[in-house]
């Protein structure tokens, strides 16, 4: 299994490493919006089978990308099956979680050559993992991605940094019998005026035109966190307050109009609450 190690790390966190491990498969295919135009970069020849990925990421958040490859258009021959911990068309990049903000160079192959077959990048899908609580499993989960296909270089060129804003946010609720808070964490791509107006970026990105270019993702997490389910929680001054439901063993609990009847829940840490995120109404 490839892992390509961050080639010019600029993290805060300076024990930030490479990993070798096995992780999702099924990567999400979307088209890649949000690119807006930082500068010039030099193209040296070591670049021009490649392209750079920049990904910033905010404290307690990491990221696991992975490229994978098909055949060249024309090409009869087939990617190898995969052989243990070897993945014959991916290649994997890992930027460990880190308490605070940090930033990672990537050096990202447009073509391949597996068990000699000729092969072109596909897509590049990325996760990124964001943690909310001290608990192992108190982390959100966001898939997101670029494709590519065949095109010419001599067509509308990309600036030679593209830059891809993605937004997150945490959604919250209650589970299990005794209410704990969980988040999801839900990404999306932001977009400027100027920028989706540019037939660069509406589709799935020319391969032929990312040959020494920049792709630079930047994520960001929302300031104010909103329930993940409607009709669930009422908002007050102090914070949100979550409705009572038929009962407190009701799962779904729904508001149905009862704004004066709510249940207390627990914080990821233990803390027994009535108000999110303050857990009391003093704020304490």
């Amino acid at each position: 299994m490839d892992v390509i190690a961050p080639s010019t790390p600029i993290a805060r966190n300076k024990e930030n490493r490479v990993l070798s491990r096995h992780f999702f498969i099924g990567l999400v295919r979307v088209a890649a919006i949000g690119l807006a135009t930082l500068g010039a970069t030099g193209c040296s020849v070591a670049q021009q089978d490649s392209f750079t990925l920049i990904t910033e990421l905010p404290p307690g958040f990491k990221f696991k990308g992975e490229a994978s490859y098909v055949p060249r258009t024309g090409e009869s021959c087939t990617v190898p099956i995969r052989e243990g911990r070897n993945y014959p068309g991916k290649k994997f990049f890992i930027q460990e979680l880190s308490n605070e903000a940090q930033t990672a160079h990537f050096e990202v192959p447009l073509t391949s050559n597996e068990g000699g077959c000729p092969l072109v990048l596909d897509n590049f899908g990325y996760q990124v993992d964001a943690k909310y609580g001290a608990a192992r499993l108190d982390l959100g989960r966001a898939y997101t991605g670029v494709s590519f296909r065949d095109g010419s270089a001599e067509a509308q060129s990309p600036p030679p940094v593209l830059v891809l804003q993605k937004q997150c946010e945490w959604l919250f609720r209650t589970a299990g019998p005794d209410r704990y808070i969980v988040k999801i964490l839900k990404c999306k791509s932001v977009a400027t005026p100027d920028q989706t107006s540019n037939s660069v970026v509406t589709g799935p990105m020319q391969r032929a035109q990312f040959a020494g270019k920049t792709i630079k993702v930047v994520f960001s997490i929302a300031k104010e966190e909103t329930p993940y389910m409607g009709d669930t929680w009422v908002k007050f001054r102090e914070g949100w307050k979550r409705c009572m439901g038929k009962s407190l063993e009701d799962p779904y609990a729904f508001c149905r109009g009862n704004t004066t009847v709510f249940k207390p829940f627990k914080m990821p840490d233990g803390r027994d609450c009535t108000v999110y995120p303050h857990c009391t109404e003093q704020g304490k």
